[in-house]
């Protein structure tokens, strides 16, 4: 039964990856830096969930009470989670000869964030069940796709232009945060039980406003152009 569990608790972010892998189509990435990127997000997740416990017995984590929880989802959880995806996106992948597109930017997140919500789903099935890895696995795992496709989208952006890096950087983790915080927020609070309403208009504007952002870095893919002339070739 936890075998079956495991399983279920891991199919999410492995089916979001290869879908993203699949999007990256003109000049894909070495197996070998999806797959590090992918671990380094597992390996982050446990100084993540030493942050956040810590928050918890600091009395953040108190869903009937409007201003903890506001800090526990936007500072504890997004900053936290966001940042740490962002430094190792900063630190590993951002500076390999392979990150040769906008588009790489979104790959390398989206592998670091489903390396987390991965290990994190992992760690919530032993200790919640099946009903749990489910509801996740249509919320929680998604969301974390769509945050991880928004950074990687400014992150791909920052790479090319130098004179606003650090202005696109900050504009892509801001957004991120922002998103991420409200919909934990909504989701953590016990307050107004409506308001899990708003976390779904969060989390589907988050994975529309993340697709467009994929499109648009497919569209404007320098590789692109080559890779229809070859095509024509072949015809």
């Amino acid at each position: 039964m936890y075998i079956l569990l495991l399983v279920l608790a891991v199919i999410p972010g492995l089916l979001i990856s290869y879908y993203i892998i699949r999007l990256d189509k003109y000049d894909r990435e070495p197996r070998l830096h999806l797959l590090l990127n992918f671990v380094a997000g597992m390996l982050v997740t446990f100084p993540v969930l030493v942050v956040e416990r810590a928050a918890a017995r600091a009395g953040w984590d108190q869903p009937d009470h409007v201003g903890a929880t506001i800090a526990f989802a936007f500072i504890a959880v997004a900053l936290v989670e966001e940042g740490a995806k962002l430094l190792i996106l900063l630190i590993y992948p951002y500076s390999l000869r392979k990150f040769n597109e906008p588009m790489d930017g979104i790959v390398y997140s989206v592998m670091i964030g489903m390396g987390f919500a991965t290990l994190e789903n992992i760690l919530y099935a032993g200790s919640y069940g099946f009903q749990t890895i489910l509801v996740r696995a249509l919320t929680a795992v998604p969301a974390h796709g769509a945050f991880s496709i928004i950074l990687g989208y400014f992150v791909g952006l920052a790479k090319f232009q130098p004179g606003k890096q650090a202005h696109l950087i900050a504009k892509g983790f801001l957004l991120t945060v922002l998103l991420h915080g409200a919909y934990d927020f909504f989701i953590l609070q016990s307050l107004f039980n409506w308001l899990i309403i708003l976390a779904i208009v969060v989390l589907a504007a988050s994975v529309y406003y993340a697709r467009t952002m994929v499109m648009h870095h497919q569209v404007h893919s320098p590789f692109r152009e080559n890779e229809e002339e070859k095509k024509k070739e072949d015809l």
